[in-house]
């Protein structure tokens, strides 16, 4: 653990940065997920490479930043990236989400920021939307201030509890521990991959059927 956390804390700061940022952006959520990031930051912070409540608020402001990037990407751009082939795989999930804003409004920014899928897209379609920017600020940051907070709590505890079994069980243990928890974090996102698969199926089952 400490061996992969042992680079200097400005690069640790500046990939979980990043990597939220750019989730929410420009969709690299489709491949690596913020909250992974969020988590890294915590695990980082428990072993003393960075400050908590620095990390904390990096995420925060990552995320409502890089949401608010997103914002205006779907405001100016919202029907063109809409209509783009790379996301014709995701056409079911999407119309889902499109779904839920309309029928939840500012309270599908705040929700959606907690689904990998909708916290990439979310922001862009409610640009396309019209949403007014002020609505949509106050959910984004509401969002952003709970989901950063409670992942990058999660990542240093999750850190804490491995020094505590290593120093109790041994290295081995903690390790093995690890990968347990890795593994069921992997079922998960395959079971939302698979879910997000059998909508994608439905959707193209109902508009090829027309």
């Amino acid at each position: 653990m400490h061996r992969i956390l042992d680079i200097a804390p400005v690069w640790i700061y500046l990939t979980v940065g990043l990597l939220v940022f750019a989730e929410d952006a420009i969709f690299v959520g489709f491949v690596i997920p913020g909250e992974t990031a969020a988590v890294l930051g915590g695990v980082a912070a428990s072993q003393g490479h960075v400050l908590l409540w620095v990390m904390i608020l990096l995420v925060v402001a990552a995320a409502i930043i890089g949401d608010s990037v997103g914002y205006e990407v779907g405001k100016h751009f919202g029907s063109r990236l809409l209509a783009a082939s790379y996301l014709d795989k995701h056409r079911g999930r999407l119309d889902k989400a499109q779904d839920f804003l309309a029928r939840r409004g500012g309270w599908a920014v705040f929700l959606g920021r907690f689904t990998a899928f909708f916290r990439a897209v979310m922001p862009a379609l409610v640009g396309a939307s019209r949403m007014p920017y002020p609505k949509f600020l106050s959910f984004n940051a509401f969002g952003g201030i709970v989901w950063g907070t409670t992942f990058v709590v999660l990542g240093y505890v999750a850190g804490n509890s491995y020094e505590k079994v290593a120093k109790t069980v041994g290295r081995d243990m903690a390790i093995a521990v690890v990968v347990i928890v890795v593994v069921a974090l992997i079922v998960w996102k395959l079971r939302e991959r698979r879910q997000g698969k059998k909508l994608e199926s439905e959707y193209h089952a109902t508009h090829d059927g027309r």
